[in-house]
């Protein structure tokens, strides 16, 4: 856990003017209780209005809240357009989480900071993307996530049709396209594979990571083959 995790943690743990010790924070956040002691300290030092002492246990005082986000103009539109582009070519649980992304970061905005990112000019709409092509997407993210190899029938650039059993790897978005890269177990090599194109797909059984069929080892090869830049 990064040590900004840990003090946000440590935070909520104390909210409500519950009394908790040293050691129960350090059992919950796997660290020691010199750890703890040291983030209180640097909490304290920063005006967190925690009390207490070692051996007793520390409280927060009611009503602390920490401060809102703070993001310059250039953050807040690549948050705000990055989310509204998944929104338009993502999958469907893309799309919502994107939508629920930009709910949550405006609700926790400074009113100045929140105007701002209303006021951000990107937009995007694909006609393109169908429900059918968004659950394709959703289905392919997911058996990556799960490391679940997937039985796909396939119409190349020509139409010509085939069956692979691959191994999913990553997906990429080459702006209106989404690209599967797989090993395909056909091949035996890596291949990509237009989501779009992708006629029906079956999600198989879960694959262990080889460091050769891995996206390491993709992206080595396609840097020797002068195809990494």
């Amino acid at each position: 856990m990064r040590r900004a995790d840990r003090l946000f943690q440590i935070v909520q743990h104390l909210r409500g003017g519950r009394l908790t010790t040293a050691a129960r924070l350090a059992e919950t956040l796997e660290v020691s209780e010199r750890t703890i002691y040291r983030d209180i300290a640097d909490l304290q030092s920063t005006g967190v209005p925690i009390d207490g002492e070692a051996g007793v246990g520390y409280v927060m005082q009611d009503g602390y809240d920490l401060p809102p986000l703070m993001f310059s103009r250039d953050e807040i539109v690549a948050l705000v357009a990055g989310a509204r582009l998944i929104k338009a070519w993502g999958g469907a649980a893309m799309a919502r989480g994107a939508e629920e992304a930009l709910i949550k970061i405006e609700a926790v905005l400074p009113e100045a900071e929140r105007a701002r990112a209303r006021a951000v000019s990107v937009h995007s709409y694909a006609w393109e993307m169908t429900d059918d092509l968004r659950a394709r997407i959703d289905a392919v993210e997911a058996a990556v996530e799960d490391r679940m190899t997937l039985d796909i029938a396939y119409a190349d650039g020509a139409g010509a049709a085939t069956r692979r059993l691959v191994r999913p790897l990553g997906l990429w978005f080459w702006g209106k396209v989404w690209t599967l890269v797989a090993w395909c177990e056909l091949r035996e090599d890596f291949r990509m594979f237009r989501i779009d194109r992708i006629d029906a797909m079956e999600v198989g059984a879960r694959f262990r990571e080889e460091r050769a069929k891995s996206l390491t080892a993709f992206y080595r090869k396609m840097e020797a083959e002068g195809r990494g830049g």
